[in-house]
């Protein structure tokens, strides 16, 4: 039909050396309780946890809690995190989870997030639909 689908991959590329997350991937369908693992850099923790959120595709909140560093706490080092969400109601479709870097000082310059887009139980990728003139950056 010529139509051109791509699948949704988030920021998780850029973020990489800042915040790498294990489960679960990209575009995956996910079921309550919802574990989060991975790893980060000290910074990204502030008092050994940072904020996360799961949300509609609307930007609706679904469930909120923080990520744990599991181990000692150093700046300079990444650490493992987890965390187990409870989605009480899970909607239907996509969603995405954010992991938001801890910024006690409030200040916009230190702001940070890895976005990764999800499927609340639903055995298909999330795509995006591309029209024929859309640039592709790669």
């Amino acid at each position: 039909s010529g139509e051109l689908f791509i699948e949704e991959l988030g920021n998780a590329l850029e973020k990489a050396d800042l915040i790498r997350l294990e489960s679960p991937q990209p575009g995956a369908d996910i079921e309550s309780p919802l574990t989060v693992r991975g790893t980060a850099r000290g910074n990204w923790f502030f008092e050994a946890s940072f904020p996360l959120v799961l949300t509609d595709w609307d930007g609706k909140i679904i469930a909120e809690s923080h990520a744990q560093a599991q181990g000692e706490w150093m700046p300079e080092h990444s650490l493992p995190y987890e965390v187990t969400l409870d989605v009480t109601t899970p909607p239907e479709g996509n969603g995405r989870l954010i992991l938001r870097k801890d910024n006690p000082s409030g200040l916009p310059e230190n702001d940070d997030k890895l976005i990764i887009p999800i499927r609340f139980g639903v055995n298909s990728p999330v795509r995006t639909k591309l029209a024929p003139n859309d640039l592709i950056r790669l």
